[in-house]
């Protein structure tokens, strides 16, 4: 890595901006300061000018404060998400739904 930082600096600001937002999401745990950090991670993505990161930053940004409430009690929705998946694949395995009660029926038996 050091080789490369040195031929390449802007692959090095760009590795620092990645882990200083992984540092905010795995040492923070008030909402107000992780509010504070993502906003200087914010003006930093700016600074350096890089169009990926400005695309990462611009959905961090427009998402915030539903970025934030992870901070509250530190969880995400991703079991949701995951049966959301298991869900959607148990349905294309029947290819369609003719009846609703039934195919409720099997969903509990199957995951519950």
């Amino acid at each position: 890595m050091k080789i490369l930082f040195e031929k390449y600096p802007d692959i090095k600001i760009a590795y620092d901006l990645a882990q200083d937002l992984k540092r905010i999401y795995s040492h923070t745990k008030d909402k107000t300061l992780a509010y504070t950090k993502l906003a200087h991670w914010y003006n930093d993505i700016e600074e350096f000018g890089d169009v990926r990161f400005r695309t990462v930053s611009n959905s961090i940004y427009s998402h915030y404060q539903g970025i934030l409430n992870y901070f509250d009690n530190r969880t995400t929705n991703a079991s949701a998400e995951s049966f959301n998946a298991k869900i959607k694949a148990f349905r294309t395995t029947l290819r369609g739904v003719r009846e609703i009660p039934f195919f409720l029926f099997r969903l509990a038996n199957i995951y519950a």
